[in-house]
């Protein structure tokens, strides 16, 4: 009862408080065009804000930015307001200190049972836009991942969702899924795990290390925004271990013929580790092996954490599928992901790397053009014996009997956009070299 009551008083104290501070601030910030002039104000006191891994230094860093903003406050008439509210906003202190310790005497007065809570070690990253705008991210965040085999329409779905305001993705990363198959690799081995934990390293703390890292690359290698996404096709592999570390992420699984799959494999010559691309029966074969894990894992995420997208429908119907998309992220309807080639590398668009295979093919506007380009390329013989060689594509709603399949018809803008390619085949293909010759990045 002693830990509800002062619960409540030291909230609302810091209420009271917090408003004033928030009025005075609004004040000052209207008068000035740098907002990030307090965020170095704050710096120079000898504390950064956002950063406080224990009590004792969330006490010294209360300390130091109330003397900052009293100091502040004397050299600026208009402040007045801030400084009654940081006086009174020593109880920011009594709130931060003792709200904790009451939620956990709550928790634990109401169950004796300490298993049946999972209490999620979360640390933030903070990072400021343009503006100067703060944004804190940390693994309760609501990250959007997007998976899936290499040629199956990744890149093609994150450009799109790209465009959209409220979502960034960017490039692959690349070391998003070697870390997590780093991390899988040490508790395959029943010799590996007792090792670690003879050491003292738990699963809790390689979940936390992992987490750590992933939330670390996604948040800093582009520009914030309201949803971050991270495309790199192989992380679905790992995707229920994904979900323990971001609880409330949602997954995106791109599904692509896999005739068309690794006949793009091997005709762009995308390495894939394990695949020989002069061999379509092998890679055929190992492609099926791969989308099964793929498929078992989005199955046990579930339909509310796992969405299955087939490349064919995106490509044929982009409109119907994206709204799909955006009610399944709960985010709202953008005209802009229909014209993501309107927004290649400008600012707060879609970034491409000029490394990626697929770039030169996302500058174009959402076409039908590749859906059919595997029929012919692949040996009779592996044709003759697709339904053994890879039994995921009936799996997964393909003919494999079937040599020249019709995904269905084009919407009608698709079908403008197709023969707008076709015909001009030159000016797409100079428009995809000079943005593949220019790199954002500078080094």
């Amino acid at each position: 009862m002693i830990a509800l009551i002062s619960f409540a008083v030291s909230g609302y104290q810091f209420m009271q408080s917090g408003q004033r501070v928030k009025e005075g601030l609004g004040r000052i910030l209207r008068k000035r065009n740098n907002p990030q002039h307090l965020v170095h104000m704050f710096k120079k006191s000898g504390s950064i804000v956002g950063v406080i891994v224990s009590a004792e230094e969330f006490l010294v860093t209360i300390a130091h930015q109330r003397k900052c903003l009293l100091e502040f406050c004397e050299r600026k008439t208009d402040m007045l307001q801030i400084r009654s509210g940081v006086d009174s906003g020593w109880n920011v202190i009594l709130f931060c200190v003792i709200a904790p310790f009451s939620v956990l005497l709550l928790i634990r007065g109401g169950n004796n049972d300490s298993s049946s809570h999972q209490i999620i070690t979360s640390r933030e990253t903070v990072v400021f836009d343009k503006l100067g705008k703060p944004h804190t991210y940390d693994r309760t965040s609501p990250f959007i991942f997007i998976g899936g085999f290499p040629r199956s329409g990744t890149t093609l779905a994150r450009a799109m969702l790209d465009a959209h305001s409220d979502i960034r993705c960017g490039e692959e990363t690349r070391v998003v899924p070697r870390i997590l198959q780093l991390a899988a690799q040490w508790n395959r081995s029943a010799k590996e795990i007792n090792r670690l934990h003879e050491a003292g390293i738990t699963d809790e703390i390689i979940g936390d290390a992992v987490a750590s890292f992933i939330l670390e690359v996604v948040v800093k290698h582009g520009e914030p925004a309201p949803r971050l996404c991270n495309k790199d096709p192989f992380t679905l592999k790992y995707g229920s271990y994904l979900l323990k570390l971001f609880p409330k992420a949602k997954f995106i699984f791109m599904i692509r013929d896999g005739r068309a799959v690794v006949h793009s494999l091997i005709t762009r010559k995308v390495t894939v580790t394990g695949f020989d691309l002069t061999d379509y029966r092998q890679c055929l074969t190992k492609w099926s092996n791969s989308m099964k894990t793929m498929v078992r894992e989005c199955n046990e995420l579930g339909p509310e954490r796992c969405l299955k997208v087939k490349y064919e429908d995106l490509v044929l119907h982009p409109r119907s599928q994206m709204k799909t998309i955006l009610d399944y992220l709960e985010l709202p309807w953008s005209e802009e992901v229909m014209h993501h080639e309107n927004f290649i590398n400008k600012p707060g668009g879609v970034s491409l790397s000029k490394v990626e295979r697929s770039s030169d093919q996302v500058i174009k506007p959402v076409n039908a053009e590749a859906l059919t380009k595997w029929v012919g390329a692949i040996p009779d013989d592996v044709l003759d014996d697709m339904p053994t060689i890879a039994p995921m594509l009936e799996t997964l709603g393909y003919d494999p009997r079937n040599r020249k399949p019709t995904y269905g018809e084009p919407d009608a803008e698709v079908a403008t956009n197709t023969n707008d390619i076709i015909h001009n085949h030159d000016k797409w293909s100079k428009t995809a070299d000079d943005v593949l010759k220019q790199s954002k990045r500078k080094f």
